[in-house]
């Protein structure tokens, strides 16, 4: 049976354009998306439309996305890591 641990998700490596590599928690990534939803509810994606709260739709990313398109040059993106073994 695999060990639980292989299925938590506590840190991100996080690229985002012009901005050097960042490893973040998953409280970190979620305000991060905050921060930048919080600044778009006018354009947000179909699927982001549906939940009431930036919180929400933050978390909603986390958990189902590694992108978000940020406009035409412009990304963010994020991968799970695992710190130890």
């Amino acid at each position: 049976m695999p060990d639980s641990i292989m299925y938590e998700e506590d840190h991100y490596v996080v690229l985002e354009s012009n901005q050097p590599e960042q490893l973040l928690t998953v409280a970190e990534l979620q305000q991060k998306l905050e921060s930048i939803l919080s600044e778009r509810q006018d354009e947000l994606p179909r699927d982001l439309q549906k939940f009431s709260t930036i919180s929400q739709q933050a978390e909603y990313l986390v958990k189902t996305c590694c992108d978000f398109d940020l406009g035409p040059g412009k990304y963010l993106q994020w991968y799970a890591v695992r710190l130890e073994k």
